[in-house]
C-alpha cells in the first residue's frame, strides 16, 4: 500500500518481524469498534448521586482470590508478620502477585482530590474531609484486614509481570512502587475498580529502586489521568494526591515524596503474559487468560465473534457477540476458539485507544509492554505530553533517542506490543478446537514433535496476521470519526475523499508552519462560516491560527509570512465548502431562502446562522480549550513544591475535568460557584510561550 504524505502520523514506514517468522505489515487502515466502556465515560460535570462513605463502599479481592500468590508469603498473615525489609526485591516465580503492605507514613498532607473520581468510585464528596479517607489514601489504614487477629477477607498486594522495554526483554519487572488495596464497586453503577497506591513503598518487584514516587511525577499523573478521562480517552484514574513531608527521595536531586491513589477496572497489562511466556509457564498462562475473559471482561460471551471476512474487516463493522465459550468459528487452518476471541478483544480495545491518542495529540512517551493495558487503558504516566506545535516526530521522552515512542510511531508500537502478546498466547490460539485436550491442558512442555507443532504455529500466525488487519480497520475508522467530529463534520456522512482533501492537508499545514495542534482546532470551533465566505476573508482570518507576537518562523520575512497565511487560507476555503455540505439545509433557512442576510451565504452554498451556531457548539464539545501541557504542569510543580501553593493544583484539576468550557472562574459547576483565576485561565489557554514548547522529560520519577 502506498502511503500519502500525511499518513505518516497514522502509518508506519517499516514492518516488524516476530518470532513467528512472519512479517506483519505496517498499518494505516484501522476502524471503530463499540463505544468505550461505560466506566471511562461515566464522569460528567453534573453531580450524580450523593455517594457513600469509604467504610460503606463495597469492597472485594477477586484478583487475589482467583490467582496464585507468591509462595514465599502464601498467606496475608505470613506477609504481615514479616518485617518490611523482608518484603524487598527478589525473583518471584509461579505467582501473579505478592501480599505486601504499604509503608507507614508520618504526617501526610492531602493536597487534592478529583471530584469526578470520587463520584465514579461512588464516594460522597464530603468523605475526602474524613480521617479515614486521609489515612487510607496513604496506606496507613488497611481495609479488610484485622492486624490483631491476622485475619480478614483481603490484604494489599503487588503484581508480578515482565516486559519488553524499548524493544528489548527486561525480565521481571512488576509493581515496584504500586500496591493495590482492594477492589471497590460503585453501588449506583455496579462498576468495579481496583484501587491502588503509587509511591507506597518497596515490594519484591522494586529491583534497584526505592518504592517511592516524587511529588513532581505524582502531580503530573494526578492531573493527566483525569484530563484524559474528561476527553473521553480510556485511562486509569487518579483519586487523590498526598504530600509526604518526611519523605526525601533521591533522583537527580533530592525531591519531596508523594503518593497518588489511582484506580482502574484492571491493572493487568501485556507484561503479565510476557513474564509467563519467558518462563514457559503454560498452566498459569491459561489460568490468567481465563481470568481476564471471565472476570475482567465479564464472560466469554462478551468477546467478539469471527468477522465475516477477517482479511477484510471493513465488511464486518460490528462483530457479533454472545458466542458460547466452546464454539469454534472459521475454516480449517484459521479456526478461532475462545482464546482467539479474547486476543481480538484486546486488539480492538487498544486500537481504539491509540486512535484517540492520535486524534487528540497525546503521547505516552514510554509504550513498553509492561505499560500497555489489556483493557486498552492509557496507563503508567511517565514522560507523557500533549502536542504543542504539530510535529509527528516529537517524543516527550528525552531518553528516546531513536524516537521509538514518538507521536507518529505510537500506532505501530502498540501493534508491535500486540504481536508480543499474540506470541505469549500463541499455543492457546493455535490449538483451536483441541485447546481443551492434552497436551495443551497438561503442565508438561506441550508439543515437542515438530510435525505436530507445525499446524499449531501456522494457525497462530494466521490468526495474529488477521488480527493485524482488524487492528488497522478499527484504528483508522475511529481516527477518521474523531477527526470528522473535531472538524465539525458528521461522521455518518463522511466522504471517501475527506482524508486526502481535508485531514492530510491540514496535518501537512500544521507541521510545515509549526502551528499549535490544540489551539488550531479550538479556534476553528469559534470561526463562523460567514467570516470566511470569500477568499479575501479566508486570508484575513487565517492570521488567527498563526502565533501572535512574532513567534512564527519567517516573521521577519514578509513574503514567507504571507505564504504561510495563504496556505492556511486555502485550507479554510476547502474546509468551508465541506462544512456547507454537511450543515447547509433549506429547512434552517426558512422562507427567506439562502440569500437571507441571516445565513453565511456565498456563491457555493450557505449555512443558516442557526445551523452554524449548532456546528460551532458541537465542535467546542470535542475540541478542548484546556489541556495540561508540559509547561503548565511544570508551573504547577514549581508553585506547589517551591511556592507552597495548594489552590493552583485544585484549579488546574477543575479545568482538566471541564476542558471544553470557554471559561471557568465565577461560573457555577455542580451547584457551586468556582472561584478560579481568570488571568491564569487566559495564560493556560493561549499561545504556548516559545521557549516552553515541545518540552521533554525523563522516565525518572
Amino acid at each position: 500500500m502506498r502511503f500519502q504524505p500525511v499518513a505518516r502520523c497514522l502509518a508506519v514506514a517499516q514492518q516488524f518481524r516476530g518470532p513467528w517468522s512472519r512479517s506483519f505489515s505496517a498499518f494505516t487502515n484501522p476502524a471503530a469498534m463499540a463505544a468505550m466502556a461505560a466506566a471511562n465515560n461515566s464522569s460528567s460535570s453534573s453531580a450524580s448521586g450523593e455517594g457513600v462513605t469509604l467504610a460503606a463502599l463495597p469492597k472485594s479481592w477477586h484478583f487475589t482470590s482467583s490467582l496464585p500468590p507468591d509462595s514465599h508469603f502464601p498467606t496475608p498473615a505470613d506477609s504481615h508478620k514479616a518485617s518490611r525489609e523482608d518484603l524487598g526485591p527478589r525473583q518471584v516465580r509461579g505467582a501473579l502477585f505478592t501480599w505486601v503492605r504499604p509503608e507507614t507514613q508520618e504526617d501526610p498532607e492531602l493536597l487534592a482530590v478529583s471530584p469526578a473520581a470520587m463520584r465514579d468510585l461512588g464516594l460522597a464528596q464530603s468523605e475526602a474531609e474524613t480521617d479515614e479517607f486521609r489515612e487510607t489514601v496513604v496506606g496507613n489504614k488497611i481495609h479488610g484486614w484485622d492486624s490483631e487477629t491476622l485475619s480478614g477477607p483481603g490484604y494489599p498486594w503487588a503484581q508480578c509481570y515482565g516486559g519488553f522495554q524499548f524493544g528489548d526483554w527486561a525480565g521481571q519487572l512488576g509493581d515496584g512502587r504500586a500496591i493495590s488495596l482492594f477492589e471497590s464497586t460503585n453501588p449506583r453503577t455496579g462498576v468495579r475498580y481496583e484501587v491502588q497506591l503509587k509511591g507506597a513503598g518497596m515490594t519484591p518487584y522494586s529491583r534497584f529502586a526505592d518504592g517511592k514516587a516524587v511529588l513532581r511525577s505524582s502531580i503530573r499523573e494526578f492531573i493527566v489521568s483525569e484530563a484524559l478521562n474528561a476527553l473521553g480517552i480510556p485511562t486509569t484514574r487518579a483519586l487523590a494526591i498526598s504530600l509526604l513531608p518526611h519523605s526525601k527521595v533521591r533522583r537527580k536531586r533530592i525531591e519531596p515524596g508523594a503518593i497518588v491513589v489511582r484506580f482502574a477496572q484492571s491493572w493487568l497489562r501485556f507484561g503479565n503474559f510476557d513474564i509467563l511466556r519467558a518462563r514457559g509457564d503454560r498452566e498459569l498462562t491459561r489460568r490468567l487468560a481465563t481470568y481476564v475473559a471471565e472476570d475482567v471482561f465479564g464472560g466469554w460471551e462478551n468477546l467478539p465473534g469471527r468477522l465475516d471476512d477477517p482479511d477484510d474487516p471493513s465488511k464486518t463493522p460490528t462483530p457479533q457477540r454472545n458466542i458460547s465459550k466452546d464454539t469454534i468459528q472459521g475454516p480449517a487452518g484459521a479456526e478461532e476458539n475462545r482464546f482467539a476471541r479474547l486476543y481480538r478483544e484486546i486488539v480492538r480495545r487498544n486500537a481504539l485507544t491509540v486512535a484517540k491518542w492520535q486524534a487528540y495529540g497525546f503521547m505516552n512517551g514510554v509504550l513498553n509492554t509492561d505499560n500497555t493495558s489489556l483493557l486498552g487503558l492509557s496507563m503508567d504516566y511517565g514522560p507523557f505530553a500533549f502536542m504543542d506545535n504539530f510535529d509527528p516526530h516529537y517524543t516527550p521522552n528525552h531518553d528516546d533517542f531513536l524516537l521509538r515512542y514518538s507521536y507518529r510511531n505510537q500506532p505501530t508500537i502498540i501493534w508491535w506490543n500486540l504481536v508480543r502478546l499474540g506470541e505469549a498466547l500463541g499455543e492457546l490460539l493455535g490449538a483451536a478446537a483441541t485447546v481443551d485436550t492434552a497436551p495443551f491442558t497438561t503442565t508438561t512442555t506441550g508439543l515437542t514433535d515438530p510435525t505436530a507443532a507445525a499446524p499449531v504455529i501456522a494457525r497462530a500466525e494466521k490468526l495474529i496476521t488477521q488480527a493485524g488487519e482488524e487492528y488497522k480497520t478499527v484504528f483508522l475508522t475511529e481516527y477518521k470519526r474523531l477527526m470528522a467530529l473535531r472538524l465539525g463534520l458528521n461522521p455518518a456522512t463522511a466522504l471517501p475523499t475527506d482524508f486526502d482533501t481535508l485531514f492530510s492537508p491540514l496535518l501537512d499545514t500544521l507541521e510545515a508552519l509549526e502551528l499549535d495542534f490544540h489551539l488550531f482546532f479550538r479556534r476553528l470551533s469559534a470561526l463562523p462560516l460567514s467570516a470566511i465566505a470569500t477568499p479575501q476573508a479566508c486570508l484575513a482570518r487565517a492570521a488567527d491560527f498563526l502565533y501572535s507576537g512574532g513567534d512564527n518562523d519567517n516573521d521577519n520575512d514578509a513574503e514567507a509570512a504571507g505564504q504561510q497565511q495563504q496556505r492556511v487560507a486555502d485550507w479554510l476555503a476547502v474546509w468551508r465548502e465541506r462544512v456547507v455540505q454537511d450543515w447547509g439545509t433549506l429547512e434552517d433557512w426558512g422562507a427567506a431562502g439562502p440569500s437571507s442576510s441571516s445565513s453565511s451565504g456565498s456563491g457555493s452554498g450557505a449555512v443558516s446562522d442557526k445551523a452554524d451556531g449548532e456546528r460551532m457548539a458541537a465542535m467546542k464539545k470535542v475540541n478542548p480549550n484546556f489541556v495540561p501541557r508540559g509547561w503548565i504542569l511544570d508551573e504547577l510543580i514549581r508553585r506547589v513544591e517551591k511556592g507552597g501553593e495548594r489552590g493552583v493544583l485544585k484549579r488546574a484539576m477543575h479545568m482538566a475535568l471541564h476542558p471544553f468550557e470557554d471559561n471557568w472562574a465565577g461560573r457555577e459547576f455542580d451547584g457551586v460557584v468556582f472561584e478560579g483565576d481568570k488571568e491564569e485561565e487566559v495564560r493556560w489557554t493561549s499561545d504556548v510561550p516559545k521557549t516552553e514548547r515541545a518540552m521533554q522529560c525523563s522516565c525518572s520519577s
